[in-house]
């Protein structure tokens, strides 16, 4: 495999949100997500290695034990953002920027990139709000931290230093923007961006790469920095902490042999049913299990990219049967909103909107497993070894040396309890009926 280190970016806040909008945001399904300050640094080499294991054709991961994938599930606990919404639509475009500036920020920037406008302009023009401030002054102030939440942590572009306006549009009305599925939005320009990043000659990679290096961590306990301090949600910011990285594989060549050499047994199919992690998490976010398994489209704006939800059923604590075969969308990949600024992504992807409006009809098969024996179908694996890439490395590579494996200490569910659906956080009632999918 050719030795490419991607370039990622990350624009943490430095200041967290005021208690005066608080409430603003928390309408705006961005309350959980605002928590999210600067403490985490992104590791390109875990995340360039990751990427080499992706097939866009999937959305998943393909490693020894099976595929495995980010999921509606991953975002709503990782991020705390609501994934149970209408999708993120609507123009790109303003009439006059400088005016929607005006009303929206109560401020206007000094330059506008097309659409786009400085990040460092909304940081120097929005550091601080007082208490007495105005309703309007404090919407416009939650307009903005959002509006920095969205370019720099969960769907920054590779700009590095702007952030669209389109989404600006979408925040007029802080209520309205609560009922938005911000989550799925988020998650579908994550399966974008590493669908291009596999792209031999691409160097860099947008989206949410703290979202991507935290379901890793979480998941792979041998790749992961040790943290001895409680959870706390959402689940990302567990990595703010102090963290010791000692043992832990750095160089690309280090963290490809560690994947291919790992185990079933390492990888952690269901890391939030350890009752530690459970203990943080707000009830809200656990109500509605069934939101996490739709095999839909997600869309926001020109995006379209598929949840491929039954091929990673384990993650849910589900029994993993041969998937059919994933839902082509290639024509789909190739739409950006580069020359079609003034397009209706509405109507454009009105069919895909009307599949993610009808998710629940969109379930797949669901049959709890008790004992881990139990976790695949007796075909799976053998149809995965013959159909997938379980390995990036020849046999030779793989054994030319071990690597030195880190004692797991403390892991974040105990085995014994780790598969047991009834206390997985994902697994659907064992005495539900399984509702069988439809294809799309």
């Amino acid at each position: 495999a050719k030795d490419r280190i991607l370039e990622t970016y990350i624009n943490n806040l430095s200041e967290g949100a005021p208690n005066a909008i608080y409430g603003h945001l928390q309408d705006a399904g961005f309350l959980y997500v605002a928590r999210m300050l600067g403490g985490t640094k992104l590791d390109p080499t875990l995340i360039s290695a990751l990427v080499e294991r992706w097939r866009p054709e999937t959305h998943t991961f393909h490693l020894p034990c099976g595929e495995c994938t980010i999921t509606l599930e991953d975002v709503s606990l990782q991020l705390g953002l609501p994934v149970d919404g209408e999708v993120v639509t609507g123009p790109v475009l303003s009439a006059d920027w400088s005016a929607t500036c005006e009303q929206l920020l109560g401020k206007v920037p000094n330059k506008f990139k097309g659409s786009r406008i400085e990040m460092k302009w909304l940081e120097d023009n929005f550091k601080t709000i007082e208490a007495s401030a105005s309703d309007v002054e404090k919407e416009q102030f939650a307009r903005a931290f959002i509006l920095k939440l969205i370019g720099g942590l969960l769907m920054p572009d590779k700009s590095r230093n702007l952030v669209h306006l389109r989404w600006l549009l979408l925040l007029a009305n802080l209520k309205e923007a609560g009922r938005l599925s911000w989550g799925s939005a988020v998650l579908a320009t994550l399966y974008r961006e590493m669908c291009r990043a596999t792209q031999p000659e691409k160097a860099k990679i947008g989206g949410c790469m703290l979202l991507l290096q935290s379901w890793a961590w979480y998941r792979l306990p041998f790749l992961r920095p040790r943290v001895d301090l409680p959870y706390e949600f959402p689940l990302v910011i567990w990595w703010n902490n102090p963290a010791r990285h000692s043992g832990i594989p750095t160089e690309l060549e280090d963290i490809r042999l560690a994947l291919d050499q790992q185990t079933e047994e390492e990888f952690v199919w269901m890391p939030y049913a350890d009752p530690r992690i459970q203990e943080c998490i707000p009830v809200k976010f656990l109500a509605n299990h069934n939101i996490w398994h739709v095999k839909v489209p997600l869309i926001v704006f020109a995006t379209v990219e598929m949840h491929e939800s039954n091929r990673v059923m384990r993650q849910f604590g589900c029994m993993q049967r041969i998937p059919s075969s994933p839902q082509k969308l290639d024509d789909l990949h190739n739409i950006d909103l580069r020359g079609r600024l003034e397009e209706d992504w509405s109507s454009f992807h009105q069919k895909y909107i009307e599949i993610w409006q009808r998710r629940y009809d969109y379930l797949p098969t669901r049959e709890p497993f008790l004992t881990l024996e139990l976790a695949t179908s007796p075909d799976y694996m053998d149809w995965f070894r013959h159909n997938g890439k379980p390995y990036l490395l020849s046999a030779l590579e793989r054994s030319r040396q071990r690597r030195r494996r880190r004692q797991r200490r403390g892991p974040i569910n105990p085995r014994s309890g780790e598969h047991v659906a009834g206390r997985s956080t994902s697994a659907p009632a064992p005495h539900g009926e399984p509702i069988v999918m439809q294809p799309p």
